[in-house]
């Protein structure tokens, strides 16, 4: 955050309204002071997302979701800070103006930048070379073959790199940029890692060049398909990871299709690009792809972002049917419904709506099968039914399958259909699913190096501990400026407090930074500048109410005195257990006699006399008048 100043960001926060702003994703129903709504990321039946218009701020009570309208674009898009902070700025007109950063981030802005223009120009120039070189008139044949013209190439900026990179790498130099940023960006590799002095090799040769892009459309790796048959490569070759672009991160065609996946809340899933693109010329704006890639566990967590029904779209051929049961996996445990399309042999969403038109891919997309259905009706045209070593081979993959979902009721809805289907009872299927679920947690129970998905598994956010009373005068130094002027003078009290309750020491930080009470903005960007941790505390406390209090001076002073007396209570609890330790010295009992003494004479004056009767009577005698500084 440091390269923007903290004024700008208040300004991106003042200037969107939240309410306004998350029901562009999903609908929001008023509920009280407030707006609610089924969380968009986690599944739930009984809403439990919460907008409070007066926060300008969302939580969830289900999963803990928590932030402002700049943390709600990154979480429901996947984006970085910048990139959400941007695409808020650019909706409200705030012109974002950029302070000196320290040098390493400077340094990976300035590489970030330069690879994302290195992509940008270099999807210019290979559409360029598509439409304008002589070279290329197979390339443009190969796109009328599959009925697509120069408009479909421009609206998709489609290109060819030619077979001779020598064009291709005079552009480069032309352009300034160097061997060093094409190796990093993928479009070169070195002839000998051993030897960068070998020279680099271009990766795409006579290729159609596909652009691929992230959800807010930046050019940040290619897809180039074959033009001329090959064995030694691959009919599709995608970019290498890269520091901009990491596959199990990206779908195809997302950035166009995202909308039109909110509005139907259904997903169509493809096998390749060149399908994903036949759908969306075709007026079917809701599909997308995956880049030559098994799907993935995070492919289905951006999905649910935006969808609540997969449709999976893939080849009639026993890849096809593979490739569905491994998508299915991946999404059902995200509370995604999946459903199968089932295509004529041979045909895939490209040949079939050339052959049969749109409206008849949307009937097959509209009577789509349930995942269950379509295997084991699979399974019996192709046989595998027909001995009873097949049906017990079929009702071992429903049951592995069945126990990845983790909706109950969807479940035992499944179990139903399938052991009707298998002709076994679902008591039956429901105790081998029972079983599955045990052998699935025995894996997951494995040590972290057995298993290699851990590595990459997202670190879990816990909220730092926040005493109760700690946490509502968090709040109302976050409300009222009455209150946090208070509290702010208070650093003795609280500098006590701070050995025995737990939070005080996010109080001071929040006092210490002293964001404007009065603006919503100012306090949503200084809980953006928290630890994630920090954020989730004090954004769950601020859940609890949306009313604001009456009086915040007079509920900071009396819940400071709580404080004080809790503070009071645990000291005097301490104290006792160190009078029952054995071995005291003669000046160690005296020292703790004094403090028992001066806690009980401030107890008896907080009201908590209940206490009096475990502390020695001479402590009592002596106890003197007391008046807490915060009280002068």
């Amino acid at each position: 955050m440091g390269l923007i100043p903290k004024e700008t960001i208040e300004q991106v926060l003042a200037s969107t309204d939240i309410v306004d702003l998350i029901g562009s994703y999903i609908p929001l129903k008023r509920a009280g002071t407030g707006y609610k709504a089924n969380c968009p990321f986690h599944h739930e039946k009984t809403p439990s997302f919460n907008v409070s218009p007066s926060k300008q701020f969302y939580h969830c009570f289900g999963c803990g979701k928590s932030g402002n309208a700049i943390g709600f674009v990154m979480e429901h898009e996947g984006l970085l800070f910048m990139d959400a902070l941007k695409k808020l700025a650019s909706k409200a007109g705030v012109h974002l103006e950029q302070e000196p950063d320290d040098p390493r981030a400077r340094a990976a802005r300035k590489s970030r930048g330069r690879m994302l223009d290195l992509h940008r120009e270099a999807a210019a120039f290979f559409h360029q070379q598509l439409m304008r070189n002589p070279d290329c008139k197979h390339g443009r044949d190969y796109l009328k073959s599959r009925g697509f013209g120069a408009e479909m190439a421009e609206r998709w900026e489609i290109g060819w790199m030619p077979e001779n990179a020598q064009p291709f790498l005079a552009w480069v130099r032309k352009r300034n940029y160097t061997g060093k940023e094409l190796v990093a960006c993928g479009f070169a590799g070195l002839k000998d890692d051993q030897r960068p002095s070998a020279g680099l090799y271009v990766r795409f040769r006579d290729r159609l060049m596909f652009p691929i892009r992230n959800e807010i459309g930046d050019v940040i790796a290619f897809s180039g398909r074959q033009l001329r048959e090959d064995p030694r490569t691959g009919k599709y070759i995608n970019s290498p990871e890269t520091d901009i672009f990491k596959k199990s991160n990206v779908l195809f065609a997302l950035d166009r299709a995202k909308k039109a996946i909110l509005k139907e809340q259904t997903v169509i899933l493809c096998e390749g690009q060149i399908d994903a693109i036949a759908c969306h010329e075709q007026g079917v704006e809701n599909a997308i792809a995956p880049l030559g890639t098994a799907f993935t566990a995070q492919h289905a967590r951006i999905l649910k972002r935006y969808a609540k029904t997969a449709v999976l779209c893939f080849d009639a051929d026993s890849a096809g049917i593979k490739a569905c049961e491994r998508a299915f996996r991946e999404l059902v445990p995200e509370g995604l419904s999946v459903k199968v399309v089932e295509m004529p042999e041979g045909d895939d969403p490209d040949t079939f709506l050339k052959k049969h038109g749109t409206d008849a891919f949307r009937e097959k997309v509209a009577t789509a099968r349930d995942f269950f259905d379509f295997k084991i009706e699979t399974a019996r045209s192709r046989g595998r039914m027909e001995s009873a070593e097949g049906r017990v081979e079929i009702g071992r993959e429903c049951t592995d399958l069945l126990a990845a979902m983790d909706d109950h009721s969807a479940r035992d809805q499944q179990i139903n259909v399938v052991s009707s289907l298998l002709g076994m009872t679902s008591s039956t299927l429901r105790e081998e699913i029972g079983k599955a679920i045990k052998r699935a947690a025995t894996q997951a129970s494995r040590p972290s190096y057995q298993r290699e998905d851990e590595r990459s598994a997202p670190q879990i956010i816990v909220p730092v501990p926040l005493d109760r009373t700690v946490g509502f005068l968090c709040q109302l130094a976050l409300s009222s400026p009455q209150a946090q002027h208070f509290l702010g003078e208070q650093f003795e009290s609280l500098h006590e407090a701070k050995a025995w309750v737990e939070g005080v020491g996010l109080l001071e930080k929040i006092l210490a930074s002293a964001p404007d009470a009065a603006s919503s903005a100012a306090v949503n960007t200084f809980l953006a500048e928290l630890k994630p941790g920090e954020q989730m505390a004090l954004n769950a406390q601020m859940a609890t109410t949306d009313e604001a209090v009456a009086d915040g001076l007079q509920a900071a002073e009396q819940s400071l005195g709580m404080l004080s007396a809790i503070v009071l209570q645990r000291r005097d609890a301490a104290v006792k257990s160190a009078l029952k330790e054995p071995g005291l010295t003669p000046a160690r009992m005296t020292e703790l006699l004094e403090e028992a003494k001066e806690i009980a004479a401030l107890l008896r004056w907080t009201g908590r006399s209940q206490y009096d009767d475990e502390l020695p009577r001479e402590t009592i005698k002596q106890e003197k008048k007391w008046t807490p500084k915060w009280k002068k």
